[in-house]
């Protein structure tokens, strides 16, 4: 068949991930020295004890191409046959994005890509619109990248929002498959534009840079930056506990199938308590919950693909096992994903 010949209809399968870390890592006890709190105080409120942080030389963007190599390789694909890279972040090295340089930093000459910014769910949303390109685009690999810096939007100086986040990235190798193979099985994504007050890194304005204007009033307009994340934690809480659990049942009754059928569950990690309450709503035992939040804290729309990539490398997670997974943050937005691995 002609290499270049598309094919729609097919399905997807996930074939290879992979993921990066910074180098440095903070510790609760490295924050107690900075703000008013304790590795007990965070441990027991979150479940974190541990995040890295991007240092030195590092960028979200080398971490992206390491994510991403790894997933390559694990998947058995030449970075040339890569049609599409979805880099899933809501912090960019460029304000334009970064999708292009990771593809020709990675070598995939003959792929297209692009941003996703859907926060924390940015990676079940990228996965998602993998499979869409696949099944009516009729191409055949996609590289999803979900990967976020947050700490560069953090408020060293506040505990309830310096304990949470750290920096990372994931990659995942989504391959066409027969459609009766999908690894696909139900998806649900959602969004609430009125809880962005609840969570949220609005834009503010400096002072202009020019004195004369001209006499023209309001131009030109003041330099936009971003402020430190803003966040309600209660009310993120409860929009969690609540919205998660519909979600993956929504999920599941696409996929048509009950929750016992679930090998693992696979939240963001964003906090133990929630991850925790999420199970238990679902009626899924703890030793079926994959988390690492502990190590890393919360890294956004690079924490599913993280925890992924770590639990297949250590042979937890097996070809044919049956993952629910889902993100939800900013936006709001939140979103789930029954998907087989392999």
């Amino acid at each position: 068949m002609n290499k270049n010949c598309r094919v729609v209809g097919m399905g997807s399968k996930l074939v290879g991930c992979g993921s990066a870390i910074p180098t440095l890592s903070i510790s609760n006890d490295n924050l107690s020295k900075i703000v008013e709190t304790s590795d007990e105080w965070i441990a027991a409120r979150t479940g974190i004890r541990n995040r890295r942080v991007l240092s030195g030389d590092e960028t979200l963007r080398g971490l992206s191409i390491q994510a991403a190599q790894r997933a390559l390789e694990m998947a058995q694909v030449k970075a040339e046959d890569v049609d599409l890279v979805l880099l899933c972040t809501s912090t960019p090295d460029d304000l334009f994005g970064g999708a292009a340089q990771v593809l020709t930093e990675v070598g995939c000459t003959n792929a297209f890509g692009f941003d996703i910014t859907a926060a924390c769910s940015g990676f079940i949303v990228g996965l998602i619109t993998a499979t869409r390109f696949i099944k009516g685009g009729g191409i055949r690999n996609v590289l999803v990248v979900g990967a976020d810096a947050l700490s560069k939007f953090v408020d060293w100086t506040d505990r309830g929002t310096c304990i949470l986040f750290g920096d990372a990235a994931g990659a995942v190798l989504v391959q066409a498959c027969s459609a009766d193979e999908d690894g696909l099985l139900g998806f649900c994504v959602q969004s609430d534009g009125n809880g962005q007050k609840h969570l949220n890194a609005a834009t503010s304005n400096d002072e202009s840079i020019l004195s004369n204007t001209n006499g023209v009033p309001g131009f030109p307009p003041k330099k936009a930056t971003y402020s430190c994340i803003q966040m309600n934690g209660k009310e993120v809480f409860r929009f969690a506990v609540r919205c998660v659990p519909q979600s993956i049942e929504k999920a599941l009754e696409e996929a048509g199938l009950p929750a016992s059928s679930i090998d693992w569950l696979l939240l963001h990690q964003a906090n133990q308590r929630i991850i925790d309450a999420a199970a238990s709503r679902l009626d899924i035992p703890s030793d079926k919950i994959i988390s690492n939040l502990a190590n890393y804290g919360n890294t956004s729309a690079a924490s599913i693909p993280l925890a992924l990539d770590e639990a297949v490398r250590s042979g937890k997670v097996k070809t044919g096992d049956i993952i629910a997974a889902s993100g939800f943050g900013a936006g709001l937005t939140w979103g789930s994903a029954i998907v087989k691995w392999g």
